[in-house]
């Protein structure tokens, strides 16, 4: 025990337990599950073991096979007794599944849903309308009941295997039954009966009728005697293969229903060994039709029956029978041949693409063929014309590219995006509106659209690459129904966007194209219904110019009331956006001026009527702006339109309002996200304000000079800031103004207008009025002068002295001894503290030497001889 590897090791005192029997199996082979597709009943075949059949009646054995394990009935000859590969390796899979641990298979893909035109709707539409009056035959080979003598065969062949070939050729070569002279009619009620016999024999149990019936009517296909009637007759015949697969399928589905009925999601665990048995016989009996064409119809009419054996068994055999029906020489044949197969692949699993595609490759393929010598003698034949024949193809066609299409979101979308530059290229508005219609036929069901925005993006891109004329583009009838699949709000604004910069770019002259208009003020609203509380700032601005650039190419020529509804419908449209509601006012201010150009001296009650129509629209459209100095400026521009137009009561509404809410003007505002003094911006509004109360006369209801002292008023009253000068800044620039009223011609006026100088025409009661008011504004001046004195606001001091003696040298009547000595006082106090700049100084000096020198003006010689200027030293 020294050399022992376990001494000294406790835990290892003992040998390990040994099960000999569980590790034997363990050393044997894997079993592994070999799935139905791997074997073909057509494959060659070995049998080592088997006794001879003895001459019998069709349909009966007297031997058994050496091999010992049972083999379960065939459904169509429950008699026989073969011991054929195919049974064994059926019996062999039976008996081995149980010990073979899997895990339970994944459902089923889903089948097509109502979303998917079925077969029966285009059923009647294809026999209304391939038609014909000639008369037509069915020839049909029946078998026999008689016995027929067993042919030599190979010892490599089963008893089973034989069995199953004799009594095939018993159906393919029996007894012939030819009915002729039909005519369309007749042949549907005979092909209708023979859709009868195949239930009634499947009802009584005759399996092997029913087998025979629906062989011979596949073949009848293959027989294009009368072309034109081909397709009709596709349809009626699969009617028949349609029965049998759905009778095939409900019988074994029946096997699974003991004790409890299969679910319809099964898998192919839930299929016990009986009824796999019986699947696989069916498609071993239908392998061994010798026929092509019989062969591919009747397989493919149970290609549902696959889901019995494997999961994959649909997946394999659809490729395999797509690969056989290349071996059928009449192309027409052939296309109608892949319909089917299409058909009954895609009830099952539409989502298998691969054998979809190919069949209408292999479809294309043959097209080649229909310039060959085959199909040129068959048409001369029958006397039927190219273009005739081409039609016929038609029905399979369409069918096969609708399997193709069916949920295919992105496979579809994604062809489209590149036809569609192709036909935007090279074709009219009328293929590409065939283009858009298909798309949307295609991408609405199921919302499919959700999913390929970037592709359908992409469309409108290319299509407004090559269609700048917009009057064009909208008047496809599926654009506008294209841009609603855009649900997404941030897609359907970022395409409304593209759109609208397309329009802005290449849209060179004004429109009044109804069908542009109704178009971009849909593609507008959408933009403008986008915003809300949360959209940024620059988004908004970004939105609004855009619409803007829309309302700006929109002319109606001299139809002006149609314009001014248009701008109407657009301010109800665009409400929420306020830059468009701006350029909306200037665009009917302006609307109003060129009415008054344009119809100048004529219908001059309707123009005014009309003038008076645009100032209800700003008057109306201005308190829902937001922004102060909007509603300022526009109060002023519509009043100055309203004036200029001879409409003194709305220009004076105007001038009102724009007092009246000079209160709310904040002492602050936002520019450019920055809060800066709102003083300037007042200053400005006040100035240009004042430059127009000079043409606007006095209303003889409110007294003289009311809205001066509306204004003057108003500007008394606000909160200014502290330490702030623009109150007594608006005093000094109102001085002007009343200077100029008092003159007895005024510097400017409106055409038609009469002003305060023709009201009053140097009234002296008005001249004493502006005495008065000038009087009491460089009061307050004066004062406010002294205040600054006191508070060391000296540089402020000098500045306001200045800017009131420049008032007091253009305005002022410096022959007054008393205004003379006051301009001399101000520009003193304006130098005291060597604030003032001295260039300016200078200048200043020089022209009012050069004033002095004019003939009336040398009163002012005086004054210069005490205007000194004072160094900073």
């Amino acid at each position: 025990t020294a050399g022992c590897p376990f001494h000294h090791r406790p835990s290892a005192s003992r040998s390990r337990g040994r099960n000999y029997e569980a590790e034997l199996q363990r050393c044997r082979p894997e079993v592994a599950l070999v799935e139905f597709g791997d074997y073909h009943p057509l494959k060659p075949i070995m049998v080592t073991d088997t006794k001879t059949r003895h001459g019998a009646r069709k349909g009966s054995t007297s031997s058994s096979s050496s091999s010992s394990s049972s083999v379960p009935p065939d459904p169509l000859s429950s008699m026989l007794d073969g011991t054929d590969p195919l049974s064994m390796f059926a019996a062999a899979s039976a008996s081995e599944t149980p010990a073979i641990s899997r895990s339970r298979k994944e459902k089923e893909e889903e089948a097509v849903g109502a979303d998917f035109e079925p077969w029966s709707s285009k059923r009647g539409e294809i026999l209304a309308r391939f038609t014909t009056t000639e008369k037509l035959s069915i020839n049909l080979f029946m078998g026999s009941d008689r016995g027929k003598a067993p042919s030599p065969g190979s010892s490599a062949v089963s008893e089973k295997v034989r069995t199953r070939l004799e009594e095939l050729d018993d159906l393919e070569e029996g007894s012939q039954r030819e009915l002729l002279n039909l005519s369309q009619q007749d042949y549907a009620n005979r092909i209708e009966e023979l859709n009868q016999s195949l239930k009634e024999a499947w009802a009584s149990d005759q399996k092997v009728k029913a087998l025979k019936i629906v062989i011979q009517c596949s073949k009848l296909l293959s027989d294009t005697s009368v072309i034109q009637f081909y397709p009709s007759k596709f349809v009626l015949i699969t009617d028949i293969l349609d029965t049998f697969g759905q009778l095939v399928y409900d019988r074994i589905w029946s096997m699974c229903s003991d004790p409890r009925p299969l679910p319809d999601s099964f898998t192919v665990d839930d299929v016990n060994d009986t009824a796999k048995e019986t699947c696989l016989n069916w498609f071993f009996k239908i392998a061994s039709i010798r026929e092509l064409l019989p062969r591919l119809y009747v397989e493919a009419a149970i290609l549902k029956c696959n889901r019995f054996l494997n999961k994959s068994g649909i997946q394999e055999t659809l490729p395999r029978l797509t690969a056989m029906i290349k071996g059928i020489g009449d192309p027409l044949v052939a296309a109608y041949t892949r319909a089917y197969l299409c058909r009954v692949g895609v009830e099952v699993a539409p989502h298998l693409k691969d054998s979809l595609n190919q069949n209408f490759f292999d479809l294309l393929g043959t097209f080649r063929q229909i310039g060959g010598e085959s199909v040129r003698k068959q048409l001369a034949l029958q006397r039927v014309e190219a273009p005739e024949y081409l039609t016929l193809y038609s029905p399979a066609i369409s069918w096969i590219l609708q399997c193709i299409a069916y949920r295919a979101p992105e496979d579809y979308v994604n062809c489209a995006e590149i036809w569609v530059e192709f036909t935007c290229r090279h074709f009219t508005k009328r293929e590409v509106n065939t283009i858009l219609a298909d798309i949307i036929k295609h991408m609405t069901p199921d919302r499919a659209f959700e999913d390929a925005y970037s592709q359908l993006q992409s469309v409108i891109r290319k299509i407004l690459t090559y269609f700048h004329d917009f009057s064009v583009l909208f008047s496809m009838e599926r654009f506008l129904p294209f841009l609603d699949m855009f649900q997404k709000d941030s897609v359907r604004v970022e395409v409304c966007r593209s759109i609208m910069e397309i329009f802005i770019k290449h849209q060179l002259d004004l429109t009044r194209d109804p069908v542009i208009l109704n178009a971009m003020l849909h593609i507008c609203k959408t933009m403008h219904d986008s915003v809300n509380a949360l959209t940024l700032e620059d988004e908004r601005r970004s939105l609004a110019l855009l619409i803007i650039g829309f309302i700006r190419m929109v002319s109606f020529g001299r139809d002006f009331e149609q314009q001014l509804s248009f701008c109407v419908e657009a301010r109800a449209t665009f409400c929420n956006l306020e830059p468009v509601l701006v350029q909306l006012i200037h665009t009917v201010n302006q609307l109003a001026m060129e009415t008054r150009r344009v119809m100048r001296g004529s219908h001059s009650r309707k123009t005014a009527a009309f003038v008076r129509a645009c100032a209800a629209y700003s008057f109306i459209t201005i308190p829902s702006l937001s922004s102060i100095f909007s509603r300022l400026s526009l109060y002023l521009l519509s009043g100055q339109v309203a004036l200029a137009n001879q409409c003194l009561s709305q220009a004076d509404a105007f001038l009102k309002a724009a007092v009246s809410i000079l209160p709310e003007v904040p002492r602050s505002i936002s520019v450019e996200g920055k809060l800066r003094s709102s003083e300037s911006f007042l200053l400005d509004f006040t100035n240009n304000f004042l430059a127009m109360l000079l043409v606007v006369p006095d209303h003889p209801e409110h007294g003289v000079l009311y809205l001066v002292r509306g204004l003057l008023n108003m500007v008394q009253d606000y909160t200014w800031e502290d330490n702030s000068d623009a109150k007594v800044r608006v005093y000094v620039s109102a001085l002007p103004l009343l200077a100029a009223m008092g003159q007895e011609t005024y510097v400017y006026s409106v055409p038609k207008v009469d002003s305060n100088e023709t009201l009053y025409g140097g009234d002296p009661k008005f001249l004493s009025e502006i005495n008065k008011l000038c009087e009491t504004l460089i009061g307050q001046i004066l004062d406010h002068l002294k205040v600054l004195g006191r508070d060391e606001g000296t540089r402020r001091q000098g500045a306001l002295a200045f800017s009131l003696f420049g008032v007091l040298l253009a305005h002022g009547d410096l022959r007054n001894n008393k205004l003379s000595q006051l301009a001399v006082n101000l520009w003193n106090l304006s130098h005291k503290h060597g604030h003032c700049e001295p260039r300016v100084s200078v200048r200043t000096l020089e022209f009012v030497k050069h004033q002095a020198q004019q003939p009336d003006m040398s009163h002012l010689s005086d004054t210069v001889q005490r205007l000194t200027l004072q160094s900073r030293t």
